[in-house]
């Protein structure tokens, strides 16, 4: 059952690869910067460019729909320009694996199977980080040595996807004495509403759709912001913190994320046999009341709301850990655009026009109820049930360390892909290993990385 991971071996054999062509590589790095950057470009230079631009997708649902919707939309603006969509379905490993021979496309969701420092290898630069910054939201997640490399889908903040309908029958749901919901603020109270709906309703109380894989890498992305309130933690503290597997008292940290999934994996409040789960018909099961809860960003919210004929049963709430008697969410980028910088030049041009296009005059963030990638632009529905939750972005990492948090948690192979997720929920599943033993390794392997690169203890 174990998964492939993209680790030092994978990064070993882009490097063969790239080591064999670099004098391509130099004259790549020319070409694209001889290609305006996303905030210099003008659309009215280029209303002549002739070129075919492909674009890879994961978003296989409605590559031939909406997207293929907004292919045609942003053709009528710019008819010598052709755009065409590729779906993938395993789209990490796929893309990863194309990237080495440079014949792709020409705009991918970059895979966030790349180290920071190897961005340059792939990508156009799509501008400098401190310009870029004060025009749209989340690009530090792309950017190495104050270079941004792709342009994120808008954003998505952090919690968790449910029923609302069956959430209340189960009496999964709490009052205040105003009438207001209360929802769950702990991993204990957010484990016990699954038990009321286990016991009350016919709903899987939380589905993991482990069959895909890749849902299970979300669990990593509460590990920060969720679990600690504090947007220094997962780029800054982490990195230097000694054994942050380990439970503390507050039942806070990446532990509580964890325990969350281990102790609802083993007392059976997920899918009968997760082997078998399915993430397309899942979207239609939560919606009609089959499955009550699944986590995953607040992206998902739009999909589930229009995969069925009950859209104002789905709810998004915080993800249940308190610190410090408050809740936080992590507000971060979607999958970000990045553009082949070993297309044709007329290419690259003109993917950077789509791209501008894209998160600046495209209908996609409402379509996705996405925080937009544009800074000052309203807010989605999808996020009225996080009102008076604090919503954070993750600091910038320390000067001299970017890039780090990548590099540590590949060696580790921890917070890394879907399998260290999947690692818990396959020990809590075949009672083979306690969770405090599963930490126990993940935190002799955070160290073993720390220690390989030179990093000081500090927390």
């Amino acid at each position: 059952m174990k998964r492939k991971l993209f680790s030092l071996g994978f990064v070993a054999v882009m490097a063969v690869s790239l080591t064999a062509c670099g004098s391509k590589n130099n004259a790549n790095v020319e070409k694209a910067a001889s290609v305006p950057t996303i905030d210099k470009i003008n659309g009215e230079d280029y209303k002549d460019l002739k070129a075919d631009i492909k674009i890879l997708t994961n978003r296989t649902d409605i590559v031939n729909t909406v997207y293929k919707g907004y292919a045609e939309q942003f053709m009528k603006e710019y008819p010598n320009i052709t755009v065409t969509y590729e779906g993938i379905t395993d789209y990490a490993e796929s893309v990863t694996l194309r990237l080495t021979n440079g014949d792709w496309g020409d705009i991918c969701f970059m895979p966030d199977t790349l180290e920071k420092s190897e961005m340059s290898d792939y990508f156009v630069p799509m501008g400098d980080y401190d310009t870029l910054n004060g025009i749209y939201n989340f690009v530090t997640e792309k950017m190495y040595d104050n270079t941004v490399y792709a342009m994120p889908n808008g954003g998505t903040a952090g919690g968790i996807a449910y029923n609302k309908r069956i959430w209340k029958e189960a009496g999964a749901l709490k009052e205040d004495e105003e009438g207001n919901t209360i929802l769950p603020k702990t991993p204990d109270e957010f484990l016990e509403a699954l038990k009321l709906i286990d016991e009350k309703t016919d709903a899987i109380p939380l589905y993991t759709n482990f069959a895909a894989g890749w849902p299970m890498g979300a669990w990593n992305d509460y590990v920060g912001i969720a679990s600690n309130a504090d947007p220094d933690y997962k780029n800054n503290k982490l990195l230097h913190q000694q054994n942050p597997f380990t439970k503390n008292d507050e039942m806070s940290g990446p532990y509580a994320v964890f325990y969350i999934l281990y102790e609802a994996v083993a007392n059976k409040l997920v899918e009968e046999d997760p082997l078998s789960s399915d993430w397309e018909s899942s979207k239609t099961k939560i919606n009609n009341g089959e499955i009550a809860t699944m986590v995953f960003g607040s992206w998902c919210v739009e999909q589930f709301r229009g995969a069925g004929s009950h859209p104002d049963d789905i709810g998004y709430m915080p993800f249940p850990i308190t610190v410090d008697g408050k809740q936080a969410a992590a507000s971060g980028g979607n999958y970000a655009y990045a553009i082949n910088n070993k297309a044709s030049e007329e290419n690259q041009i003109a993917s950077m026009l789509y791209v501008k296009w894209l998160v600046e005059e495209s209908p996609i963030f409402a379509d996705e109820g996405s925080i937009p990638a544009k800074k000052g632009e309203p807010l989605p529905d999808a996020l009225a049930e996080l009102a008076g939750i604090e919503l954070l972005s993750d600091n910038a990492p320390a000067e001299g360390e970017d890039g780090l948090y990548d590099k540590i948690r590949n060696k580790a192979e921890v917070l890394s892909g879907d399998y260290p997720p999947s690692e818990v929920l396959e020990a809590a599943l075949y009672g083979n290993k306690s969770l405090d033993e599963l930490m126990g390794e993940w935190n002799q392997k955070w160290s073993d990385a720390q220690s390989s690169e030179g990093v000081e203890i500090t927390q």
